[in-house]
């Protein structure tokens, strides 16, 4: 049984890997919390969970009423390596003790310097890079996209259908969908141009990924024009618009287009990378070399960390402060990122998550030949989704989504929805989610699907 008692950063092990319901959730401490929350918090911040979170350690999360659930979300794909892990816990309690803060743009540390060793080391492609350090995935993508308007000295910038890429002004413009991440909150930021997607579940029956980008270069080069494009930005797996799988060849062609006209090629990796589909960047799936990677979310560790890696000469174009932040690439920050990733490294998480995603699939595709609600499973290694749609159709079913997240959410299993029509439920455990526990909460989910599809 979960003692309520321990706290993260406790011994390896005070958490056992188990699923314990001790109350109804959520239970009467949430409850307590729930009531002054809404007398202190501001309504527009909102939570998944109607429970209060007190510890976690691997794969499992600890309410204040002592109920163990199995997280099958990561914090949006930020806790990769598991909640607690001793070398990051131990990285961290080091730097603090040594120092939290100095501003590296005051007094460098070795830390930021190894952090962006890494990230140059690992992005895709054997060019010459540098990096730089800031705190979130919203942040280096608009860093990104001054890196690259400075580099071509133009100013247009190409996404695309379903994208989210932040909450600041300009990354609101760059994100699709309206509510909750736009609606009210213009005018937006000129100069973001939007080009349709390839959505393979979607797109007309038979559209190669060559077809679909072509689809897409066509309406960039009309509304557009090449000569004019700063860069094109890009999830290589979309995040918060569904855990959308481009077809094959879809990503390849917009590069090549890129470089054959002058533009940056930018992948937002933020919720893909660092081995969250089986590979450190999902570029990799399919050879393709980006001119900027943005990272954030699974770079840390649990910590408030992003960069944006680029080529050298790239880089280069800012001139000196044009670039950094208070308090990006923080120390302790830094320390459980290097932390993190050589947990990945020593444990081959990669690999991990394709088995993950295996294991998923197996489990879930007889779900989908099942039940007619469900339109397809989709992902790469740990970035798996199911897409609810009214039997028959294509018309999203979100009110079906949200009924099986909130029915695994009362049984202890974390999941979260996504999607332009909040009609997608995503998987992103932790990769070194144990094969029992990641069993157990598919069992969850299956049930709970069967159950309100059935009902």
């Amino acid at each position: 049984m979960v003692q309520t008692e321990s706290r993260t950063g406790s011994q390896p092990g005070a958490i056992p890997q188990q699923r314990v319901l001790r109350t109804e959730l959520p239970g009467p401490r949430s409850r307590e919390l729930a009531a002054r929350r809404s007398a202190a918090v501001a309504p527009g911040v909102s939570s998944t969970l109607p429970l209060y979170i007190d510890a976690a350690e691997g794969a499992v999360l600890v309410d204040v009423d002592g109920n163990a659930l199995i997280d099958l979300g990561s914090g949006i794909a930020v806790t990769t390596v598991g909640h607690a892990v001793p070398a990051v816990v131990d990285a961290v309690r080091d730097q603090v003790g040594r120092f939290t803060h100095t501003c590296f743009m005051v007094g460098p540390y070795e830390g930021y310097v190894e952090v962006c060793e890494q990230l140059n080391a690992l992005t895709p492609g054997d060019h010459d890079k540098t990096s730089a350090l800031f705190n979130s995935g919203a942040e280096a993508v608009e860093n990104a996209v001054k890196i690259a308007r400075r580099a071509t000295g133009r100013e247009a910038v190409v996404v695309f259908d379903h994208a989210y890429h932040g909450r600041t002004n300009l990354t609101m413009a760059l994100t699709a969908k309206n509510m909750p991440y736009k609606d009210g909150f213009g005018p937006f930021a000129p100069e973001i141009y939007r080009a349709p997607m390839s959505y393979p579940l979607r797109d007309p029956s038979g559209m190669t990924g060559e077809e679909a980008a072509q689809r897409a270069i066509e309406l960039i080069e009309r509304q557009v024009g090449a000569a004019r494009v700063a860069c094109v930005l890009i999830e290589p797996v979309q995040g918060e618009g569904g855990f959308v799988v481009p077809a094959p060849g879809f990503l390849p062609a917009l590069a090549d287009w890129c470089r054959a006209n002058g533009a940056v090629f930018a992948a937002d990796e933020v919720q893909s990378g660092f081995c969250r589909t089986g590979a450190w960047f999902a570029c990799e799936h399919e050879g393709v070399v980006p001119d900027l990677v943005t990272t954030a979310k699974g770079i840390g560790a649990g910590m408030p960390l992003a960069a944006v890696t680029g080529r050298s000469e790239m880089m280069a174009s800012v001139h000196a402060g044009g670039l950094g932040g208070t308090y990006g690439g923080n120390p302790v920050a830094c320390a459980a990122a290097l932390a993190g990733i050589a947990t990945m490294r020593e444990g081959n998480l990669g690999a991990a998550a394709n088995r993950i995603g295996e294991t998923i699939a197996g489990r879930l595709d007889p779900l989908v030949a099942e039940l007619p609600g469900i339109a397809e499973r989709r992902g790469r290694g740990a970035m798996q989704a199911l897409e609810f749609v009214k039997p028959g159709t294509l018309e999203p079913d979100s009110a079906a989504a949200g009924r099986i997240a909130a029915a695994c959410h009362a049984q202890g299993v974390v999941v979260l929805t996504c999607g332009s029509w909040g009609n997608v439920i995503r998987l992103l455990p932790p990769l070194t989610i144990s094969d029992a526990l990641l069993d157990e909460g598919l069992g969850v989910l299956i049930d709970a699907t069967r159950t309100v599809l059935a009902g």
